[in-house]
């Protein structure tokens, strides 16, 4: 059963980003005024993408990857994907409120953050798949989650004497 969650949650997590791919394709056409960009061809092909393929597919791997959270090991690994997902989902939110705009007939003359966002789904799928593959337990200096920090006070000098001072009352 586990197997086929991992397998269903890689397919879903595969389709979310190709759609997001694509879409953010079609809006740099559109931008560069591109045969894409024909209201014809990019409404609708940015319509199907949006709302019948990476949308349902986002929410699908998002539901088996939350499925899938108990059976993992327990690091920062996991803390920054779940960071890096969300990163994404902002993403995905941006090309529908684009999307949005442009059903309404707004022009967004926008030109830095599209061009950005247009290699952020690369990087963000190389970064979570980069970090599924290692499962680093800690980042730099910091522990993992649920590691026993050491407190450094019980451990000095002043800390035993007054333990030795509290014992030696006591007896």
């Amino acid at each position: 059963m586990l197997f086929w969650l991992k397998v269903a949650h890689i397919a879903s997590v595969a389709i979310w980003f190709t759609g997001l791919f694509l879409l953010l394709r079609l809006f740099a056409a559109r931008r560069r005024g591109e045969r894409d960009a024909r209201a014809d061809f990019f409404n609708p092909a940015a319509n199907r993408l949006f709302f019948r393929i990476a949308t349902p597919a986002g929410v699908l791997a998002i539901a088996l990857g939350m499925s899938l959270i108990p059976w993992v090991e327990p690091g920062a690994w996991l803390l920054a994907k779940l960071g890096l997902v969300a990163m994404v989902v902002l993403v995905h939110l941006w090309a529908g409120a684009q999307l949005h705009a442009l059903g309404k007939g707004e022009r967004r003359r926008s030109t830095v953050l599209p061009a950005l966002l247009g290699w952020t789904p690369l990087l963000l799928l190389l970064a979570i798949a980069a970090l599924t593959g290692a499962k680093p337990r800690g980042v730099g200096g910091l522990p993992p989650p649920g590691a026993q920090v050491v407190d450094d006070s019980a451990h000095s000098s002043n800390a035993r004497s007054a333990d030795e001072a509290a014992s030696s009352r006591s007896r």
